[in-house]
């Protein structure tokens, strides 16, 4: 569900592809931008899908997360109507800007603005994976384990009939490989996408990744090729 960088599929082209064979409704991935990375240049800019034949909408960024995108999801969840939002965000929060209390804030920031501008949005928000940092890292590895116990209080506390969040559960045996900001496994991030992808049936699209009529993405790492 990253924004992907230039000659690949992405994530938003996997669950595309998921959409098409398992939902038996109409629906569309929306956001407000389009592009992939391009590495050459290190900015947004780059339109070279390497199959550029699916809904190519999104809200991802590379390098950004929670804290990025509160104060941009209620213009984009109100210029696309969008209906559900896919959230995989926070390991970079964590990684770059925030601790786990302040970006759990972020998260609540982020439904806030999400529903003041469609008061009946339904999200599905996935806890931050681990990746090889946290086995380095113990002060990060606490850092993780803290914002995803606050994520599931969070989104526990938040959610409500008219605007359900759904925290889902990440693949148990799919750990993020080293330099998963720059570089991608494809096999095992493909696995990761399959068993934690969309459980819920009334999907729409914006990703922000998003995507649903929004699918925010987990900027940052690369989707697979």
């Amino acid at each position: 569900m990253t924004i992907g960088s230039a000659g690949e599929h992405t994530w938003r082209y996997r669950l595309w592809q998921h959409l098409c064979a398992a939902y038996g409704g109409p629906f569309t991935l929306v956001g407000p931008r389009e592009t992939l990375h391009d590495p050459s240049t290190d900015t947004p800019t780059s339109y070279a899908y390497a199959d550029p034949d699916f809904p190519r909408a999104h809200l991802a960024g590379w390098g950004e997360g929670w804290c990025h995108m509160a104060p941009l999801i209620g213009d984009a969840v109100r210029s696309c109507r969008a209906d559900v939002l896919l959230v995989s965000l926070g390991l970079i929060d964590l990684g770059f800007y925030t601790n786990a209390e302040q970006t759990a804030d972020n998260v609540r920031a982020f439904v806030a603005e999400a529903r003041a501008a469609r008061p009946r949005v339904r999200m599905a928000v996935m806890p931050v994976i681990r990746n090889i940092r946290v086995d380095a890292d113990e002060t990060f590895a606490g850092q993780v384990g803290r914002f995803n116990a606050l994520l599931g209080e969070t989104v526990a506390g938040l959610d409500t009939a008219a605007s359900p969040l759904l925290l889902v559960p990440p693949p148990g045996d799919v750990r993020l490989p080293p330099g998963h900001l720059r570089r991608h496994a494809p096999q095992r991030e493909r696995r990761a996408q399959d068993r934690g992808g969309v459980r819920r049936g009334d999907v729409a699209g914006v990703v922000a990744g998003r995507p649903v009529q929004a699918v925010v993405t987990l900027p940052g790492r690369r989707p697979d090729a």
